[in-house]
């Protein structure tokens, strides 16, 4: 086992909290695209969990490495819309928080020259910037469409 800086340990459990939140979004908006008929949108969402799953199954790895259980203490509570839209808006401000909260973490591990961490903590932030282009590129497509006026339940 590595000794590792409490800070760190902190960014990789608020860092599991962020990324099991974001499975249960996908999740649940998987669901919810389903259930409006729209299996497309439902599939990705679906990918989507499955890909935060993988990141939050790294982490748990990294921590458990360093002796430490995992322990996701505050997952957010998951936001809904009554379109597609506003559930990809939804979902661009979840990866928007997940790679503000990577940023700090490689500038962190750079500040006490933990070049490990640093670049466990830049691979998972390239990844979630990627998603947030991915969703901005969704919705923008989505832009140029034209959909009715009418909102569907969200529940």
């Amino acid at each position: 086992m590595m000794a590792v800086h409490p800070r760190v340990l902190a960014f990789l459990g608020r860092a599991l909290s962020l990324e099991l939140s974001a499975v249960q979004q996908y999740v649940t908006h998987s669901a919810l695209a389903d259930r409006w008929g729209d299996r497309e949108s439902s599939g990705r969402f679906r990918h989507e969990a499955v890909e935060e799953m993988q990141h939050a199954e790294r982490l748990v790895q990294r921590m458990l490495s360093f002796g430490v259980a995992p322990a996701a203490s505050q997952l957010r509570p998951v936001t809904t819309a009554g379109d597609l839209v506003g559930l990809l808006r939804q979902n661009a401000a979840l990866e928007s928080s997940l790679v503000e909260h990577y940023t700090e973490a490689v500038r962190f591990c750079l500040l006490i020259s933990d070049r490990d961490n640093t670049d466990f903590f830049r691979q998972l932030h390239q990844e979630e910037f990627q998603h947030g282009v991915e969703l901005e590129a969704w919705l923008s497509q989505l832009s140029t469409l034209q959909w009715p006026a009418e909102e569907r339940a969200t529940f």
